[in-house]
């Protein structure tokens, strides 16, 4: 086992660009306008197309296409389209995976995690969109994994693979989680402290001494994304304790449960 910063010491940091960089100061400033934001995208013609692509796409049902980055910030909403925009570069960031992880299941995975993460936050009164980009960088620390620790990796991955053994694998073998390192990743590129905080205390959400409810949401949106079918079941498998910490409505959850797919359609990788 090592520390963390002696993790890091091994680590290449992946690369983020400077449309992505000028991303995550606006992420930084509440004040950011509409304006400044569709400026920093449109620096990007491949980004502002899969952005177009995507806001025109099924999961949003709009009513019209839409053809220019300012009709999809109307349409789809500012929040959603700067989400939108930072999981492109995030996956613009780490163009290769290590041996042992399959680059469309990786992201496939994240996204349904986000998707899940977006759909707690919005029974609990989290920001959703803060929520969806957070769940979508959560496993983003397993492939410095692979980088740094390849046959830790390959333990890691070993089937069969119940929700939550992931991390359990990850604490054993290393001292920490994947979602701890994107912690520390997301640190050093800037993100919000709301974001670095939720991301480090999501694999144990009530251990950590300042409680996190953005932590919580990600800790239950990881084991859905895991979950092979999620149903009722799925959900009545979920720890008790962290739902209540949430004071989530459970009839809400089994009424509104999307399923895993529906998430997928919404993927930039």
């Amino acid at each position: 086992m090592t520390s963390l910063d002696s993790f890091f010491i091994a680590v290449t940091l992946p690369t983020m660009n400077e449309v992505a960089s000028a991303l995550i100061a606006s992420l930084n400033n509440e004040h950011a306008s509409v304006y400044e934001v569709s400026a920093i995208i449109g620096k990007d013609p491949a980004l502002s197309a899969n952005l177009l692509r995507v806001a025109n796409s099924a999961q949003f049902g709009l009513s019209r296409g839409v053809s220019t980055l300012d009709d999809a910030i109307a349409l789809v909403g500012l929040a959603r389209v700067r989400a939108l925009a930072m999981s492109a570069c995030l996956t613009a960031a780490f163009p290769a995976m290590p041996a042992g992880l399959d680059r469309d299941a990786f992201w496939q995975s994240s996204t349904a995690c986000a998707g899940y993460a977006q759909w707690l936050a919005h029974g609990v009164g989290v920001d959703t969109q803060v929520a969806w980009l957070t769940g979508m960088m959560l496993r983003l620390g397993e492939v410095l994994i692979g980088q740094v620790e390849p046959e830790a990796l390959k333990r890691i991955e070993q089937k069969p693979m119940q929700p939550g053994d992931r991390w359990k694998r990850e604490k054993q073998l290393l001292g920490f989680t994947e979602g701890q390192i994107t912690a520390e990743l997301a640190r050093r590129w800037n993100f919000p402290l709301q974001m670095v905080q939720a991301l480090h205390r999501s694999p144990e959400p009530l251990l950590e001494q300042a409680y996190s409810r953005l932590g919580a949401v990600l800790y239950l949106a990881y084991l859905l994304s895991e979950m092979p079918v999620t149903d009722h079941h799925a959900l009545e498998s979920l720890p008790v304790e962290v739902l209540d910490s949430l004071k989530i409505d459970f009839d809400w959850m089994t009424a509104t449960l999307p399923a895993r797919a529906s998430f997928i359609d919404v993927a930039l990788a």
